[in-house]
C-alpha cells in the first residue's frame, strides 16, 4: 500500500502554548500524531509537510493597517471591505491602499473568509516557524531512512492569506507561489491512502483538503483519512470546524483516531 502522510502546519507558533498563535490542544495532538507515525515508519511511502511562512509586514498582521486615530489593530480584529471604504481602516503606507481594498473585495466575493488580521506568527527565520519538536524528531528518524519529507512553503507573499497549501485566497498572478500547487495535488493522487492532520482544523487544514478536493475525482477523496484526534481549531471558529467536517464526510473523506489508524 502507497500510504502518505501529509501534515499541514505542525509548527511551533501553533502547536507550542509559547507559540504566538497557540492552537489550544496543538501540542497534545502533535504529540499524538508523532506516536501514530512513529508506529508506522517502515510503511509510510511519502511525508507532505506543509510550512506557514510569513514576513512581519503582511496584510493580515497589525503593522500593515491603521484606525483613522492612528493605532494598529489588535489581533482577530475582522476588516471589512465597509471598514476600509468608510475609513475605519487604511494602510500604513498610502500607495497600498488600492491594491488592499481590492483584496478585500476579492475576499468577499470568494465567500471563504473575511480578512482577519492575526498575531505576527511563522515568521521567516523565527523559531516560531520550526516544525514542533516531538514531530521533527520523528521526521528526522523517518529521513535517516535515506527518505525525504516534502516541505511545502506557503504564506511568503504579503498580499494575501494563503490558508491552504495549494493555493493562497486570492492568487496573485506575477507570483506562481500563490497559485494552484499542481504538483502537491497530482503527488497526492498517487497515494492509497492518505493520513491527513495538522492546524489549524478551522483554516489551513480545511482549506487545503477543500481545495484539494476540489481538483480531484471522488475516487481520489476517498482516500483522505482526518486523524480527527491530531488537529484542533482555532477558538472561536469551532463553527467552521464543524462546517468542514460535515462537508467532507459527505463528499467522502474519512475520520479515525490515532489510535485505531491501520490497527
Amino acid at each position: 500500500m502507497n500510504l502518505h502522510f501529509l501534515i499541514i502546519d505542525p509548527q511551533n507558533d501553533f502547536a507550542n502554548p509559547r507559540g504566538s498563535l497557540f492552537v489550544p490542544g496543538a501540542d497534545k495532538d502533535l504529540e499524538r500524531l508523532a506516536i501514530l507515525l512513529k508506529r508506522h515508519l517502515t510503511q509510510v511511502n511519502a511525508i507532505h509537510v506543509t510550512l506557514d511562512t510569513h514576513h512581519w509586514v503582511d496584510i493580515a498582521h497589525p503593522i500593515f493597517w491603521l484606525d483613522n486615530q492612528g493605532h494598529s489593530p489588535e489581533p482577530f480584529t475582522i476588516i471589512t471591505e465597509e471598514a476600509v471604504l468608510t475609513g475605519q481602516w487604511q494602510t500604513r503606507q498610502p500607495h497600498c491602499q488600492t491594491r488592499a481594498l481590492e483584496y478585500v473585495q476579492s475576499l468577499q466575493a470568494n465567500g471563504r473568509y473575511q480578512l482577519t488580521i492575526w498575531p505576527p506568527h511563522c515568521l521567516i527565520g523565527k523559531p516560531g516557524h520550526n516544525v514542533v519538536t516531538p514531530l521533527a524528531e520523528i521526521l528526522t528518524e523517518w529521513e535517516n531512512t535515506f527518505a525525504m519529507v516534502n516541505y511545502v512553503i506557503k504564506g511568503s507573499n504579503h498580499w494575501t492569506e494563503h490558508y491552504s497549501a495549494v493555493r493562497a485566497e486570492v492568487p496573485d498572478p506575477d507570483d506562481p507561489s500563490t497559485l494552484l500547487n499542481t504538483g502537491l495535488i497530482d503527488e497526492l493522487k498517487q497515494a492509497d491512502l492518505i493520513a491527513c492532520s495538522g492546524q489549524a482544523l478551522s483554516h489551513c487544514v480545511a482549506n487545503t483538503l477543500r481545495d484539494i478536493t476540489t481538483n480531484w475525482s471522488q475516487e481520489n477523496i476517498s482516500k483522505l483519512v482526518l486523524i480527527e484526534d491530531t488537529t484542533s481549531p482555532v477558538p472561536g471558529f469551532e463553527e467552521l470546524a464543524q462546517q468542514f467536517l460535515t462537508e467532507m464526510k459527505a463528499r467522502g473523506m474519512h475520520t479515525v483516531k490515532s489510535t485505531e489508524f491501520l490497527v
